[in-house]
């Protein structure tokens, strides 16, 4: 067993981090308080490859791995998620083309992204189908060559601003999640609509938003797979894309453990750093237990999905583990620089805004945990 990253593993993590370092923190406040994306950023970003690097070489990309792709996502998070949600969100819109796809489907919907700087959106989430994605209520029915889309999705990360949409929907209601399908939506077809711009409290630099669907004529050819196929490759997909998100949650917590061990060492009370101090020590010892647990289990997952393996429950264990962490570690920041901490002038206020959709989004850690549960109950 190795855990030695590759010469090319090392260069592509220090190419991240001095983008994120460079490109994304002086940006970051400003784009959070502001809630707007940094448009020049994300050109440089894919200039570098940093937004394409998941896409096979020939369609474009770099044909890098699920462990390279988290290498890359701690970096960017460490600068600022919000930022790095935008920037992963297209990769989660584009995975299930390419796991379903045939090479005409990933050169149409998947190569174009290679070539320009492009944006695209998941859109499963719907007001009354969050965890219980059945309940969908986004409906597809087939006329002649065309499928007429109709629904509202809601909490879409990119959905302003994404030219494409994969978009999952009802074909059969009597079948609950086995009547959903999956289809490639362009932005430009007839009764595609971007609707209400959410007002969020942490990772405002990402644009998150309702996406609406009324009488699209979607061509049958869109469709990924079969009818009925929508529900596995949706899952199919977040196993893939669950140890990124892990990755992303490391890198905030990563972030927020830095800044407090910084000034741990800096502030002085009862004449002494507070670094020194016993309940101080211990928290900040307890940060990276946790930072360094994640990290492993977060590549363990990653490199399983490199090796073909099926690695739903240590990407659920993953994503449950570094969401939560997350959370902590960021609380935990905000207490050790006390009233500071709680002031905007200081950055860890808000990487604990940003830490909370981690336990949230691509899955609630509740529903990570009902995953692992039903994985282990039915092992022999």
């Amino acid at each position: 067993m190795n855990f030695e990253l590759t010469d090319e593993q090392k260069q592509l993590r220090d190419m991240a981090h001095k983008f994120a370092l460079n490109e994304i923190r002086p940006v970051a406040a400003e784009c959070d308080r502001e809630g707007k994306m940094p448009m020049e950023v994300f050109q440089k970003a894919f200039e570098l490859g940093l937004m394409t690097e998941f896409i096979p070489e020939e369609y474009g990309g770099l044909g890098l791995g699920s462990l390279d792709t988290c290498i890359i996502s701690e970096e960017l998070a460490w600068g600022c998620s919000g930022i790095s949600t935008s920037m992963a969100a297209t990769g989660l819109a584009l995975t299930p083309i390419l796991i379903a796809g045939t090479d005409e489907q990933k050169k149409k919907f998947v190569q174009p992204f290679a070539e320009e700087l492009k944006f695209a959106s998941f859109c499963l989430t719907e007001p009354g189908a969050g965890s219980d994605a059945s309940a969908i209520k986004t409906t597809a029915k087939r006329e002649g060559d065309y499928y007429i889309l109709n629904g509202r999705k809601c909490f879409i990360t990119n959905g302003s601003y994404a030219s494409q949409y994969t978009v999952f929907a009802m074909t059969d209601k009597s079948l609950g999640h086995r009547g959903i399908s999956c289809f490639v939506v362009p932005r430009d077809l007839e009764g595609v609509s971007a609707g209400k711009k959410e007002d969020k409290l942490g990772q405002r630099a990402s644009d998150t938003a309702d996406v609406i669907f009324e009488d699209v004529k979607v061509p049958a050819e869109n469709l990924l797979w079969n009818e009925g196929d929508g529900f596995k490759i949706a899952m199919m997909t977040l196993d893939r894309t669950r140890p990124s998100v892990a990755a992303s949650a490391v890198g905030v917590a990563r972030a927020a453990y830095e800044y407090a061990l910084e000034y741990s060492k800096e502030r002085v009370q009862f004449g002494t750093p507070i670094a020194m101090n016993q309940a101080i020590n211990f928290m900040l010892a307890d940060m990276l237990i946790g930072i360094e647990t994640a990290r492993l289990i977060t590549w363990k997952a990653a490199w399983m999905a490199d090796q073909g393996m099926r690695n739903t429950v240590e990407a659920s264990i993953a994503k449950a583990y570094a969401g939560d962490l997350v959370m902590k570690i960021t609380t935990d920041a905000v207490q050790i620089f006390g009233g500071y901490g709680y002031m905007k002038d200081y950055p860890v206020e808000k990487l604990m805004r940003d830490a909370k959709i981690f336990q949230i989004y691509e899955g609630t850690n509740q529903i990570q945990r009902l995953v692992i549960a039903k994985e282990i109950l039915v092992r022999k």
